[in-house]
């Protein structure tokens, strides 16, 4: 049977883990210290490693990139609580085969484990990391973190991306993220909206013109595909392109050449394009609105943005993120928003997405006088209760999180109330035992016992 290493500073989560898969029939060998972990897999062979990345003497990184070092083949999965695209890439680019946002649920993991270890681990081209924070993408939803292991896997290569989504989930932050974590990231990102320009002044932008080509033309002009040459150009809303224009930048995606409005000579350039829309391009080439040979020459990489309504959970961090931002921008003292107010904005639906949030909590910062922002401070339509701001049912699997909730609270109660004695068989210090007692509200019968 498969052995794996499991690598958590956090006992518990650490001993539960290795209770899942040794049920599961595996034979586990958990560590709660990087080090000698790193120690251990010297002596005994292991086909998989899970790893968490905050760690105090050496996070799951560093320890990923040890063990990349001295088993170049082992697949390595990676966990964390705070996910995000920096170290989704970190990760994907180190090695890693998999990457797992906390709290996770144990079915997600064991699935992920059984996933990684029927492929082997892939050879990972060695990525530049942004270093500086990728503003406005946060989450850490599975969605999202479906999105970041695409930026991380696509980032290195030239592959055109189509990227679909709502108006408002972050289509050009996302595209973005694609340029910075790129070999490119030294060379201009340019974005184009395709659909707020005519289609010959859309042409012009995109190709540029000699002079005289038009009335007005008092000049040459480069284009935006001369422009982002070395770099990344963002198509935003390719999908209102007119037919005519589409066949030309067909031309210019299959070629890598340009040719200016009413210009003779064409132009080599070295352009990665991103594209994005709103709108069902599969059903506009079934129509006859879209072409087919386009479409396929830009969805080589598909990555597709949930909307908000449909990962509620990342309410509070986008909150959070965009209320420290707004109170920057405007120079005000806020620093967050009261419980009912996170409540109405995790319950409404958001048909206008992060843009939509993001503009109204800049309301309420500019118009705060206090350092919380309240429900009062929220516009009427967000208190109005209605059938769109109604609740997914919470899913009846456990997350790791709540199933080491119970596993504390079966030890306790099994050990009589004892703290010592339940200290001991979960492996922690009384302290230790103490704060899980407070964090997950286990009040035994009988009380507690020294």
């Amino acid at each position: 049977m498969p052995r794996l290493l499991v690598v958590d500073d956090d006992t518990v989560t650490c001993r539960l883990l290795a209770d899942v898969f040794k049920r599961d029939g595996y034979t586990v060998i958990g560590e709660t210290d990087p080090r000698r972990a790193l120690a251990r897999v010297t002596d005994e062979p292991v086909d998989l490693a899970i790893l968490d990345v905050q760690m105090p003497e050496m996070d799951g990184l560093a320890l990923l990139r040890g063990l990349r070092e001295r088993l170049p083949g082992l697949p390595v999965v990676i966990m964390t609580a705070f996910g995000s695209i920096d170290t989704a890439v970190q990760a994907i680019a180190s090695g890693a085969v998999d990457y797992l946002s906390k709290p996770m649920d144990v079915e997600e993991i064991r699935a992920t484990v059984r996933k990684a270890l029927g492929r082997s681990a892939e050879a990972q081209a060695a990525l530049p990391v942004a270093g500086e924070e990728l503003s406005g993408v946060v989450g850490r939803s599975p969605a999202m973190v479906e999105v970041y292991k695409t930026i991380a896997r696509v980032a290195p290569g030239r592959s055109t991306v189509l990227i679909l989504g709502e108006s408002g989930t972050g289509k050009e932050l996302i595209a973005r993220a694609i340029h910075q974590n790129s070999p490119r990231r030294k060379r201009p990102f340019v974005a184009v909206d395709c659909g707020g320009l005519t289609e010959t002044l859309l042409e012009s932008e995109l190709f540029g013109h000699v002079r005289g080509a038009f009335t007005g033309a008092i000049g040459d002009a480069p284009g935006l595909f001369a422009e982002a040459d070395g770099g990344t150009i963002f198509l935003d809303e390719i999908g209102d392109v007119s037919p005519a224009l589409q066949a030309k930048l067909l031309r210019v995606l299959q070629e890598h050449q340009i040719r200016p409005v009413g210009g003779s000579m064409w132009r080599a350039v070295d352009v990665r394009a991103i594209a994005a829309t709103n709108r069902d391009l599969a059903s506009a080439v079934e129509e006859g609105r879209f072409r087919e040979d386009l479409y396929y020459r830009l969805k080589v990489v598909t990555l597709q943005l949930p909307p908000l309504r449909e990962r509620r959970e990342d309410v509070p961090l986008l909150v959070d993120h965009l209320v420290r931002r707004a109170a920057r921008e405007c120079r005000k003292t806020v620093t967050g928003v009261s419980e009912q107010a996170l409540e109405w904005l995790r319950g409404y639906h958001w048909p206008g997405n992060v843009r939509e949030l993001a503009h109204v909590l800049e309301r309420g910062v500019a118009l705060a006088q206090q350092e919380v922002l309240t429900a009062e401070d929220l516009p009427e339509e967000l208190r109005r209760p209605g059938p769109a701001a109604a609740r997914a049912t919470p899913d009846d699997r456990p997350t790791l999180a709540e199933l080491k909730r119970r596993y504390v609270h079966r030890v306790f109660e099994e050990s009589g109330g004892n703290v010592s004695r339940a200290a001991q068989v979960l492996g922690v210090d009384r302290r230790s035992l103490y704060r899980m007692l407070q964090r997950y509200g286990v009040t035994p019968r009988g009380g507690a016992q020294e």
